[in-house]
């Protein structure tokens, strides 16, 4: 029986995670806009044998233009500039089915799968910023539960465009002047409350069958969802018992919906700040932390929390009157988290911004390459998590030293690949390439 191994996906994010690495003197602070940084990322993940890179995205400006690099590239357009130049490493997208069409999305999905000879995932998120809605000529952003809602069907509509094609519906049989069988390529008449798409999709089957699928909410309304579609999970979490609830939750429900527990994976963020000594990690990180702008990560924390930044006080703890979670029309399971953190560690506002600073409430790691194996070895072999989503503090160097040191800790011990067994992401999780579904 096969050893079970860590998936490992790199999140990469403009100049690093931290909200200060771009002002690092080493940092090119237009990473953000440079498909050759992109492209070099991807390169050494797949030569360090990573599952997937990772990119986030939103139909709305990500944060305020003054606090770090906000500007953001199409991450399907990155995605296909990255295929040719990478063979094996996954390609994962970030796309929200609030602010798309599901017939374009499946469009696009398709046709990376295609590009990348099936490495393509799809980061299924329903948009958390309100400030989306007046990019797409509506007055207010949908409600949480309707937005999910409306995920359900677009899930649904975007995966019955990708199975309107079978696998053997191409012949290209020169001789009788046939490229495909009408037979096998299908309309899917979809008629639904929110969609109405009658298909079939203008690309052929895709070398996966279809995208991998990735979801990245933890809210009730999130988890729900992942349980029912998500073959990959990107959570957050900031201590091992949280991590480990989540999972077993998680799990529970996939079970409850008639899946395998162990085709999810369940993928937390972590934000590796690493040194030869604790003490060189413990400066490193009070170096970025010490390049904030409070005022800015100040207001950025207000708008999570949904109140007006006069109401927050740098040396004061959070005020008690806060919104509740069913209050929040945006990111509820990243206000949770929040709340919680400052509320256990009775945190000031000030101290709460350096906590968020290296991964937005995402568990930051601080310590030596053997510490860093540790805490991951202990969360994989503790029902916490089936891998990571790493999140370097700062680009390259984060990269490099969690490459060149933690890596081969890991591998020391049988708990990451010595090189991929397959070409695909599919591959490289373990999951089957589904067949095509009757609709």
């Amino acid at each position: 029986m096969a050893t079970r191994k860590l998936h490992l996906n790199l999140f990469i994010f403009d100049t690093g995670h931290h909200e200060a690495a771009w002002r690092l003197p080493e940092a090119d602070p237009h990473t953000n806009i440079d498909i050759s940084a992109y492209q070099r990322l991807a390169r050494a993940a797949e030569a360090a044998k990573f599952d997937s890179i990772f990119l986030a995205d939103s139909p709305a400006i990500m944060g305020d233009p003054g606090r770090r690099p906000t500007a953001r590239l199409d991450p399907t357009m990155i995605l296909a500039a990255v295929a040719a130049v990478t063979s094996k490493i996954g390609l994962i997208a970030t796309a929200s089915t609030t602010y798309n069409d599901p017939f374009n999305l499946a469009r696009r999905f398709s046709s990376l799968d295609h590009i990348s000879a099936g490495r393509a995932g799809w980061n299924i998120v329903t948009t958390s910023a309100p400030d989306a809605a007046r990019n797409f000529g509506l007055d207010a952003h949908p409600a949480h539960a309707d937005r999910y809602e409306t995920a359900e069907e677009f899930v649904q509509v975007a995966l019955k465009l990708w199975d309107s094609w079978e696998d053997d519906a191409v012949i290209a049989d020169k001789e009788q002047g046939i490229h495909a069988l009408a037979s096998k390529v299908r309309p899917i008449a979809h008629e639904g409350k929110h969609f109405r798409v009658q298909g079939p999709l203008n690309v052929s089957r895709s070398p996966q069958g279809r995208p991998v699928l990735v979801q990245a909410g933890s809210s009730e309304d999130g988890k729900d969802f992942a349980a029912r579609w998500a073959e990959a999970v990107f959570t957050a979490q900031t201590s091992l018992r949280d991590a480990q609830d989540f999972y077993a939750d998680l799990k529970a429900r996939a079970r409850a919906y008639g899946r395998d527990p162990d085709t999810v994976k369940i993928l937390p963020g972590i934000v590796p700040i690493i040194a030869d000594t604790e003490a060189e990690a413990i400066e490193l990180e009070r170096t970025l932390n010490g390049l904030i702008n409070p005022q800015h990560a100040l207001g950025q924390i207000a708008k999570t929390l949904q109140i007006d930044p006069a109401r927050l006080d740098l040396d004061a703890q959070l005020p008690d009157d806060l919104p509740s979670e069913a209050e929040i029309n945006g990111a509820k399971s990243r206000r949770t988290l929040i709340v919680e953190l400052a509320r256990r560690e009775r945190l000031t506002v000030r101290e709460l911004i350096r906590q968020l600073g290296g991964g937005r409430g995402h568990w930051t790691l601080v310590g030596t390459p053997l510490q860093a194996a540790d805490a991951l070895q202990h969360y994989f072999e503790n029902g916490a998590a089936d891998g990571f989503n790493i999140m370097p503090p700062v680009f390259p160097s984060g990269l490099d030293v969690f490459v060149d040191k933690v890596l081969p800790i890991l591998r020391e011990r049988g708990l990451f690949r010595e090189d991929y067994t397959g070409r695909t992401l599919r591959d490289h999780y373990g999951l089957a390439r589904p067949a095509v579904a009757a609709f």
